[in-house]
């Protein structure tokens, strides 16, 4: 199935690869599958590519890299890349610069609270401690980026009108 261009066998024959459950620990082979399955907008695949990226997984470290496919894979929705996001942002008030501090709440508010909204464990109070710091209109525009965001989610996965 994977040969045959099935995103999601594709997805998990890099998963056997990346893990060594049931094949050889391979990297490279990892990433063969991966891309071929996140071409597909297979979100888990553009994670775990993200993923390998940030943590040198068979190549260099490379957090620019990373951030592009954990970036696409939160677009398409896949909440450990929005958590993701949402940390990143959330670093980034701590270290950024004071100008950039409000923007980088509003980042972090909205990636946070889409993974929260899905479950995804620790989201909810790391998204309360931002909130915490974030003047009302903040967090009026972080909340007005998260119905847009699943707005947009929801005429994505429409079916076409005949």
């Amino acid at each position: 199935m994977a040969g045959r261009g099935v995103a999601e066998a594709q997805f998990k024959l890099g998963l056997k690869y990346a893990s060594g459950k049931g094949a050889a620990l391979d990297y490279a082979q990892a990433e063969h599958w991966y891309l071929k399955a996140a071409a597909q907008n297979h979100a888990l695949a553009q994670f775990n590519l993200g993923m390998m990226h940030a943590n040198g997984q068979g190549m260099p470290r490379d957090p620019a890299e990373s951030l592009i496919w954990i970036q696409r894979a939160a677009d398409l929705g896949d909440a450990g890349a929005q958590y993701r996001l949402g940390i990143k942002y959330q670093r980034a008030i701590r270290d950024g610069l004071p100008e950039h501090a409000s923007q980088a709440r509003i980042d972090a508010y909205q990636w946070l609270r889409l993974a929260a909204d899905q479950g995804y464990p620790e989201a909810e109070s790391i998204c309360e401690m931002v909130n915490l710091d974030m003047t009302r209109e903040d967090v009026l525009e972080g909340r007005r980026r998260v119905t847009v965001f699943n707005a947009d989610c929801k005429q994505t996965l429409q079916p076409a009108q005949v």
